[in-house]
């Protein structure tokens, strides 16, 4: 897979340099170096200590990723596609399905499927690479990246908090005073307790910002964005805020015979392309069984 940048400086410049300023890691560098890939400048192979002219044309060309054998493809379950081109991948995930193997399930999770679907698309690498990911039993719109380069910059901009904005739909139970409203509280492990998560004043910080979108009898229904990205976030600050998601057993929240999981979807994604230079929206409406909850609470 081969990557290309035409120098727009008024200067020569290091290809190392210029490469780096295009999000080229020095991982990478070592990648291209050591495992088959090349660079070339207007078509002739150079070396990373060689200079780029002004409108010169910097091409990099990647290796091939070794697949993963060990990861099984799941071809029996359905995968729902919004959006791919040659770089990326969203998906809308149900719920109940992980999003990456671990000890639970090794095949039939999110990346068995993608896997599958690379498969039968003859994909040129069959390593997907997840750059956001959702609890097991939230649903909604999943980030993958279809090669390392593109994971490596959105994994960047991931970790550094911008050129990706998520948000959730949810349904809290009871009432919200306010039509908008910031939680900035800490977020740390539960003691002796593997999976659950709470707010102390030894956590991480974290920020879940909400504004309110309908209100019911019982319950109110939030858009909601990560400004951070801790685990259980939303359902540990709204169960901490003394308005836990509607079926969330884990975290105080109360039953509904309409859904068997915490009432979160991931509904709207909008992520900068460095490709093609420009934002790219996404949106999915809500799954059946909260639906089913909207249409019981209004019932």
């Amino acid at each position: 897979m081969d990557f290309s940048w035409r120098s727009s400086l008024d200067h020569d410049e290091k290809v190392r340099s210029f490469l780096k300023s295009q999000g080229v890691s020095h991982r990478m560098f070592s990648q291209i170096k050591h495992f088959g890939g090349r660079i070339t400048v207007d078509q002739k192979e150079v070396f990373t200590s060689d200079y780029v002219r002004p409108g010169q044309l910097v091409t990099i060309f990647m290796p091939d990723e070794k697949e993963n054998s060990d990861l099984t493809a799941d071809f029996d379950d359905p995968l729902e596609i919004v959006f791919e081109n040659r770089d990326f991948l969203v998906v809308n995930k149900p719920a109940f399905v992980t999003t990456v193997p671990g000890h639970a399930d090794r095949t039939t999770t999110l990346v068995n499927m993608v896997k599958a679907h690379l498969i039968t698309e003859n994909a040129g690498s069959l390593v997907p690479h997840v750059v956001t990911r959702l609890d097991r039993d939230t649903s909604g719109l999943v980030l993958l990246a279809k090669h390392k380069f593109a994971h490596s910059l959105l994994n960047d901009a991931l970790m550094n908090h911008h050129d990706i904005e998520k948000y959730y739909t949810a349904f809290a139970s009871g009432q919200f005073e306010e039509d908008h409203g910031i939680i900035d509280q800490p977020i740390g492990r539960v003691d002796d307790d593997f999976i659950r998560r709470q707010v102390r004043p030894d956590g991480k910080r974290s920020v879940t910002e909400y504004w309110v979108e309908k209100r019911f009898a019982s319950f109110t229904q939030l858009k909601v964005q990560l400004h951070t990205g801790r685990t259980h976030q939303i359902r540990v600050h709204l169960s901490w805020f003394g308005h836990p998601l509607v079926g969330d057993d884990l975290y105080g929240g109360p039953r509904s015979e309409a859904i068997g999981r915490q009432a979160l979807n991931a509904s709207q994604l909008v992520f900068f392309d460095p490709f093609a230079n420009k934002n790219r929206h996404f949106n999915v409406g809500l799954p059946k069984d909260m639906l089913d909850l909207s249409n019981l609470i209004n019932s």
